[in-house]
């Protein structure tokens, strides 16, 4: 049997619950949502930290971001539904000299384009989050309006949302290919184990799952899975009372208030594999992590571990989204690749789909984000990668 539907997103997270919601709220018909899970945001968006910025080193990002953290921050404002939401910054920590001129450049763009963003000394830094270790540290940039959400509340918050607009999400229920006409130019819907579901516009938004659904209709995505490893430790004395996020840019390692103790986390760049493994490696928490941390915030030491787990990255080569339409193929709308900060762009994203998809002029530019930049060598490079 076949149903049909106007718009079919692939995809549960944050990214396709704001895409189903601003779909079905501008009128774009039936639009079915394909989770196959059996619960929202259980992937990636279910396993991050929850932080929003406007510090990003490419102006896209600070783009995206000056339009969805307004969106984070006014949520329950706009749409009187609660979600959580902790404004005590963002703060790059930069110890090498070479570095310094690259993040106060960065900071200078972002200010460029509307955003608060502070360059502190060693002293303000100390002020800001005592007990930090100020070794070698040159200076850092703060932005004010940065922070933390919680994002299982603004996932559901979208779910909510949409199918109070009419949309159906439909929960354990896997999209197993997109379909296209014969000639292959246009989409014409997706396959699920139970049945087809015709459409004329497929939106994949199946975050590092995205490269397999694309390849059933001949599309190649530069994404790969990269496993992020997050722990939360048992309070401890000089525990930070703000939430601001502190990153350390040797080596990206952050951490930010979190119940009684901490939230931490480092990238796994030395050994960095693409894989879908999600198993907790606990040598590496114990001889990389834990070290790291305690160099950054001493009193770390005396803090337990109380539950780590691994969520994993979507990267693209140039660590930024794939976004838009795709030439050739009309009909298929991708919104994949954000290489670590799909939750904070859910909301802007998914009101610039529907604008994409219903023709009308996008809220932010993308369109250097399309799939064919890869082909073109007109990759951006993004540098505040956490």
């Amino acid at each position: 049997m076949t149903e049909t539907a106007d718009v079919v997103v692939v995809g549960g997270g944050a990214m396709g619950a704001s895409i189903a919601y601003h779909l079905a709220a501008a009128g774009a018909g039936r639009v079915i949502l394909l989770e196959r899970e059996a619960a929202l945001g259980t992937g990636s968006t279910g396993r991050c930290a929850g932080g929003f910025r406007i510090q990003f080193s490419s102006e896209i990002n600070v783009r995206l971001s000056l339009a969805s953290v307004r969106m984070i921050r006014t949520f329950t404002e706009q749409h009187g539904l609660p979600l959580d939401v902790d404004v005590d910054g963002y703060l790059f920590l930069v110890r090498d000299e070479a570095s310094w001129p690259g993040y106060r450049a960065a900071a200078a763009m972002q200010r460029s384009l509307g955003a608060r963003v502070e360059e502190l000394d060693p002293a303000a830094v100390a002020a800001l989050v005592p007990g930090l270790a100020a070794d070698g540290l040159v200076g850092a940039t703060f932005g004010p309006d940065d922070g933390i959400a919680d994002p299982s509340g603004l996932t559901n918050g979208y779910a909510t949302l949409a199918r109070r607009a009419g949309a159906e999400l439909r929960l354990g229920a896997s999209a197993t290919a997109i379909r296209t006409s014969p000639d292959g130019g246009r989409v014409t819907g997706v396959s699920t184990p139970d049945a087809d579901i015709d459409a004329p516009v497929v939106v994949n938004a199946a975050g590092v799952w995205a490269r397999d659904l694309a390849a059933t209709c001949g599309i190649d995505l530069p994404i790969e899975p990269q496993p992020r490893h997050v722990v939360t430790t048992s309070g401890f004395p000089g525990r930070p009372e703000r939430r601001t996020l502190v990153i350390d840019t040797a080596t990206m390692f952050y951490f930010h208030r979190e119940g009684a103790g901490v939230l931490i986390g480092m990238p796994r760049l030395a050994d960095a594999v693409a894989t879908f493994e999600t198993v907790v490696d606990d040598g590496w928490i114990a001889e990389e992590l834990l070290p790291v941390a305690v160099s950054v915030l001493p009193a770390l030491e005396a803090a337990g571990l109380a539950r780590s787990w691994v969520g994993l990255y979507e990267m693209t080569p140039d660590r930024h989204a794939i976004l838009g339409p795709i030439g050739g193929l009309g009909g298929l709308y991708l919104a994949n690749g954000f290489s670590g900060h799909g939750f904070q762009h859910a909301p802007i994203v998914g009101k610039v789909i529907a604008e994409l998809v219903l023709g009308a002029p996008p809220t932010v530019d993308v369109s250097t984000l399309r799939l064919e930049r890869f082909a073109r060598g007109e990759l951006i490079g993004e540098s505040h990668v956490v």
